[in-house]
C-alpha cells in the first residue's frame, strides 16, 4: 500500500483540478503531471458489493479454477463479467445453473423477440426501482436493434407490452390477487393479444428480475464501472489513503469489516445449532396433528404481517425508473390487513412438481427444466459447515428459510410444522427477509450485518439465493394457477 502525500503543485486538467486539498501517492502524481487531456472514471464504489469486503470476492476465483472457467465463459458468452456474477461466485454450482437458465431466457429460441426479452427485464426490475438491473437491459436492448422510443417510458412501448404492465404490478407486489381474469385479458386482446407460449416466457422473465432485483438489493450490488451510476471524474481524500488505494479496497473502509468480529454475539451459532437438534428431537418423539399444523401456520403467517420492512435513511438512492412503469404508488401490502381475507394456496393442490413444472416446459420446451434444476439447486446447495462449525445437517435452517417466504406468500405445505420457523429465524433476520422479498429497495447494510453476526459473507450470500429463488417460485405458482385456470 502506498501512503500519501501532498501535493506540492496545482495541476489542472479537462476533468478536475487537484490541490494541496487532496493526496495523492507519488505514483498518481507522475502520472496526472502527465496532463494527456484524457479523463479518467474512478469507481464511486468498493468492488462488487457494498456490503462485502471487495478483496474477499475476489479470493474466490483466484482459489477455484471452476469459479475462474464459469468467469472466462460468461465473458466469452455476454462480453462482459458483471458483478452479480462475482458475487454469486461464491456458489461455482449454483452460478453454472443461474447462468445457463438466463441465457436460455435472453438468447436462446423461444416464442418472444429479444428486444422484447429486454423490455420486459427493464420492466420488471423498475418495478422495484432496480437501477443496476434496469441500465444492464436498456444497454442490451438498443445493442438487439430496441427501438430507443420505448425507453421513453412504457406509453411509448407497444400497446402488448403496455397491457403487460398489470401483470408485472401484480406479481411483484401482491400476486395473491392474481386471477384467470388477468390472464384472459391478455390472451384475448384483439390484435394486441399474448399467445399461451409469449405469456409463459413474459411471465418466467417478470418473476427472475423481480426476484433478481430482490438479490441485487441484497447483496448490495454496486454497478460497474463503465455503467451509469459506476463512476466518477473526480479525486477524493480519504485520510491519508490515495484514490487509487480507496478504488482497489485498501483504505479504512475495510477497517470496520476487520473489527466486526469484535461485536459479534457470543455463541449464536451454537445456540443455533442446539436448538436444530431440538427440533428434531421433538419431530422423533411426538408429530402434531393436522388441525395443529393448520393453526401453527396460520400463526405463523399472521405474525409474518407484523414484521415490518426497513423504513431507513441509509437506503441506497437509485436513479428515477418509474417511467418504465406504471401506478409507482402501488407496493407490497400483507394479506388480512385491514379485514381483507386471502385463502391459503395450499401445495398440496397446485405445486411446482406436480403442474407448474410440466406446464411451462410444455409451452416453453427445456424452460421447466432448466427452472426446477436452478430452485434444487439453491435448496439442496450445502457444504455442512456453519460459521466455524463443520459436519453440520443444515436441512432444516434451508426448509424453514423457504417455508417462510413461502408462507408470507400465503403457501402452505401441509407437512411441515411452522412452529419450528420462530425458533430458528430472529426477528432481525426475519425482518431482512421480509424486506429483501417484499420490498428490497429498502435493504440497507445494516439490516445486511444485523443478522446472523457470526456467518460468513458466502453464508449470507447462500441465504439470499435462497431467498431469491423461493420468492420467484412463490410468484410463478400463482401466475400458473391462474394460467391454468384460463386453459380449463
Amino acid at each position: 500500500m502506498r501512503h500519501a502525500t501532498a501535493a506540492t503543485e496545482t495541476m489542472e486538467n479537462n476533468s478536475f483540478t487537484v490541490t494541496d486539498l487532496y493526496k495523492i501517492c507519488t505514483h498518481c502524481e507522475r502520472l496526472s503531471k502527465k496532463d494527456l487531456g484524457v479523463s479518467i472514471p474512478r469507481p464511486l464504489g468498493n468492488g462488487p458489493s457494498r456490503f462485502i469486503p471487495e478483496k474477499e470476492i475476489l479470493q474466490v476465483s483466484k482459489v477455484d479454477p471452476r469459479v475462474q472457467s464459469i468467469f472466462e465463459d460468461a465473458f466469452a458468452a455476454l462480453g462482459r463479467l458483471d458483478n452479480i456474477s462475482l458475487v454469486m461466485g461464491f456458489h461455482p454450482q449454483y452460478l453454472e445453473s443461474f447462468l445457463r437458465t438466463q441465457h436460455y431466457l435472453l438468447q436462446m429460441d423461444g416464442p418472444l423477440s429479444l428486444h422484447y426479452r429486454h423490455y420486459i427485464g427493464i420492466m420488471a426490475a423498475a418495478r422495484h426501482q432496480c437501477s443496476y438491473l434496469v441500465n444492464l437491459h436498456v444497454n442490451d436492448f438498443l445493442q438487439v436493434g430496441g427501438d430507443p422510443k420505448w425507453l421513453n417510458g412504457l406509453d411509448g412501448a407497444p400497446q402488448k407490452l403496455q397491457a403487460l404492465g398489470e401483470l408485472n404490478k401484480i406479481l411483484a407486489h401482491r400476486p395473491w390477487l392474481l386471477t384467470k381474469a388477468h390472464i384472459e385479458h391478455l390472451l384475448k386482446a384483439e390484435e394486441h393479444s399474448w399467445s399461451l407460449a409469449e405469456l409463459i416466457h413474459a411471465v418466467v422473465l417478470l418473476t427472475h428480475y423481480h426476484s433478481l432485483a430482490s438479490f441485487t438489493f441484497g447483496c448490495g450490488i454496486t454497478p460497474e464501472i463503465h455503467s451509469d451510476g459506476g463512476h466518477t471524474f473526480r479525486p477524493v481524500s480519504l485520510s491519508q489513503y490515495c484514490v487509487c488505494d480507496i478504488a482497489n479496497g485498501n483504505g479504512h473502509g475495510n477497517d470496520l469489516e476487520e473489527r466486526r468480529g469484535s461485536h459479534q454475539v457470543s455463541g449464536e451459532v451454537e445456540v443455533l445449532i442446539e436448538r436444530m437438534k431440538q427440533l428434531q428431537e421433538c419431530r422423533d418423539e411426538e408429530e402434531a396433528s393436522q388441525e395443529e399444523m393448520a393453526t401453527r401456520f396460520e400463526r405463523e403467517k399472521t405474525e409474518s404481517m407484523l414484521v415490518a420492512t426497513a423504513e431507513d435513511e441509509e437506503c441506497v438512492q437509485s436513479r428515477d425508473v418509474s417511467r418504465h412503469f406504471e401506478d409507482p404508488s402501488y407496493g407490497y401490502k400483507d394479506f388480512s390487513r385491514r379485514g381483507e381475507h386471502v385463502p391459503t394456496f395450499r401445495v398440496q393442490d397446485y405445486s411446482w412438481e406436480d403442474h407448474g413444472y410440466s406446464l411451462v416446459n410444455r409451452l416453453y420446451p427445456d424452460v421447466g427444466q432448466l427452472l426446477d434444476e436452478k430452485f434444487q439447486m439453491a435448496y439442496n446447495l450445502t457444504y455442512n459447515t456453519m460459521a466455524m462449525h463443520k459436519d453440520v445437517d443444515t436441512s432444516m435452517l434451508r426448509r424453514a428459510i423457504w417455508n417462510y417466504i413461502h408462507c408470507m406468500f400465503g403457501i402452505r405445505y401441509d407437512d411441515y410444522d411452522y412452529g419450528e420457523i420462530n425458533q430458528l429465524l430472529d426477528r432481525s433476520f426475519k425482518v431482512y427477509i421480509k424486506t429483501m422479498v417484499c420490498s428490497p429497495e429498502k435493504t440497507t447494510k445494516r439490516m445486511y450485518e444485523s443478522f446472523w453476526r457470526q456467518f460468513q459473507h458466502s453464508e449470507k450470500v447462500h441465504v439470499n439465493l435462497l431467498l431469491m429463488e423461493a420468492r420467484m417460485q412463490a410468484e410463478l405458482l400463482y401466475a400458473l394457477r391462474a394460467i391454468t385456470c384460463y386453459m380449463t
